[in-house]
């Protein structure tokens, strides 16, 4: 929301909503010190014992947290007594990257609103000059 050198500030209403709007996202923008990026999925394996139940049905529940680490994609398991834990930090992870990702965009607007105010030089040709006939 801070103006960088050599651009004016955005003026009007749709710009005093945009940095109400930021404000108040600024207020609550906190990163969960135990938040977690991706999601989660639920999936279901087979073991591969033949004697097992999982043979002929869906196979074995298997929870997995997919997410981006170093430009690679990640899937790792969740245990079944961790689900519980695991789920409200991806949610936690989600809200804040959705806050981040929606003050970004309220910047990228204050800074279209700043730029279509600014004085526009005239595009009129410049009258020729006067001739001194003297």
């Amino acid at each position: 929301m801070n103006n960088a050198p050599g651009i004016p500030s955005a003026r009007g209403s749709e710009a005093s909503r945009l940095r109400r709007r930021a404000r108040l996202l600024l207020a609550r923008f906190q990163v969960p010190d135990d938040a977690l990026p991706g999601s989660l999925a639920l999936s279901h394996r087979r073991c591969g014992k033949p004697s097992c139940h999982c043979a002929g049905g869906d196979g074995h529940p298997l929870w997995t947290l997919t997410f981006m680490a170093g430009g690679k994609k990640r899937v790792e398991t969740i245990p079944a007594d961790w689900l519980d834990t695991i789920r409200p930090r991806v949610k936690a992870g989600r809200r804040f990257k959705e806050t981040a990702a929606e003050l970004l965009v309220l910047n990228a607007e204050l800074w279209v609103l700043a730029r279509n105010q600014r004085p526009r030089p005239s595009r009129r040709p410049a009258p020729p000059p006067l001739l001194n006939l003297a």
